[in-house]
């Protein structure tokens, strides 16, 4: 085949554009304004609060003269948690969640039909730890591509979004591996900043309940308190429930998940122990676990490593086999009942092993040498003991 006017072969061009067909597009971010109304909404709500409390709590208070050390320390602490805050709510927005990687990238996340059983038993792909019900590797049917492992499809984002934990509509964005700290630390100082409103400005409020005080002033006061409780309460609830679900080692999905289908939340194959936990989320540097920086290392394409703990799993294993054992110890319900219904003849007390007059359970207990077991006995003497005793093998004379 010739090439074209535009200088590439028409079938190749062809063939391209058909490939390209079955790939998903690339989605575009912040492409519906409508969406921005909630980040409106919460930004200003920052923005009175922080009005209220320094233009009617903190400056009242340092012109009058009154406690101007305390004010100083309220008026230090609140800017720097506020600054805190309004910065990582920035970048809850701004930063990508994270998602799998393209084919130009890391071709072996591109999902092939034909190709998938090559891919599991190529051993080159990375091991991942969930599967589907079928055996098969998890994929995207939108993005054409296959799942990391906790890994899921946000039909809002409409892309994949690695780690993901939830979409969240007040940050327009996804909290996935990327900005899942920023997300914990936005939490973390929403409640410091509610708290501390509630419990510094209680006093400013009692105060403006004064018949001389200006309408709009004891309006604001009371308004900004009971908006702080509100949202105090509701933020603090949220954040402690992140906190159970860091030390854990979940998402919101996988929380979800576990309550749907009734499971254990104690059992976790990412669980690292409660100091790998937070690293997970936090980073690895515990002195700048609070601030927002150093995030945790990873692409967010594997969870598997070598301090996660097998606790869980070998209890699991051990409560298998102790179940095994019992079943094994234990003859069948019909066994029982026809050794219950067989004739025992008496062959009196001289009968002789193998004698018409003695049963064959009697026989293989006489024929065994008997077992006693002793301090610092074998294995063996217990195992024989159990064997003859609870299974009824016979052993040799």
């Amino acid at each position: 085949l010739g090439d074209g006017p535009g200088g590439r072969a028409p079938f190749a061009a062809a063939m391209e554009s058909s490939a390209d067909a079955g790939a998903a597009p690339s989605p575009q971010r912040f492409g519906e304004p409508i969406k921005f109304l909630p980040v409106a909404f919460v930004s200003s709500l920052i923005f009175l609060l922080y009005f209220i409390y320094m233009e009617y709590h903190c400056l009242p208070r340092w012109e009058s003269g009154r406690n101007r050390g305390t004010t100083l320390v309220q008026m230090l602490v609140f800017n720097i948690v506020t600054g805190l805050l309004v910065m990582c709510y920035l970048w809850c927005i701004m930063v990508h969640p994270g998602t799998i990687p393209d084919k130009e990238e890391d071709p072996a996340w591109e999902y092939v039909q034909q190709d998938q059983r090559a891919a599991q038993s190529d051993p080159a792909l990375l091991n991942p730890q969930e599967w589907k019900r079928s055996g098969d590797r998890r994929q995207c049917k939108w993005c054409a591509k296959y799942k990391p492992d906790r890994c899921h499809h946000c039909r809002i984002c409409r892309t994949c979004i690695l780690k993901m934990d939830h979409h969240c509509p007040w940050i327009y964005n996804c909290v996935g591996f990327k900005n899942h700290k920023y997300f914990f630390l936005l939490l973390l100082y929403s409640a410091i900043d509610c708290n501390m409103i509630v419990w510094t400005m209680f006093g400013s409020v009692r105060e403006a309940m004064d018949l001389r005080t200006p309408f709009l002033e004891m309006f604001l006061l009371l308004f900004g308190q009971t908006l702080a409780c509100f949202l105090g309460f509701v933020v603090s609830a949220f954040f402690t429930f992140h906190v159970y679900l860091m030390m854990r080692s979940m998402t919101t999905i996988e929380y979800c998940e576990k309550s749907c289908k009734r499971a254990g939340y104690d059992t976790n194959a990412y669980d690292r122990g409660p100091f790998g936990n937070i690293k997970a989320v936090l980073g690895e540097n515990p002195l700048l676990w609070l601030l927002p920086v150093s995030l945790p290392p990873g692409r967010g394409l594997s969870f598997v490593t070598e301090d996660m703990r097998l606790s869980k799993d070998m209890e699991v294993g051990r409560q298998v086999r102790r179940r095994a054992h019992q079943h094994l110890a234990s003859p069948p319900a019909g066994e029982s009942r026809r050794r219950s219904a067989r004739p025992q003849p008496s062959g009196g007390t001289g009968s002789a092993p193998g004698s018409p007059g003695q049963s064959e359970d009697e026989c293989s207990s006489a024929n065994s040498p008997r077992q006693t077991p002793q301090a610092g006995g074998s294995v063996g003497n217990y195992s024989s003991l159990g064997e003859t005793a609870g299974l009824g093998l016979q052993s040799a004379p």
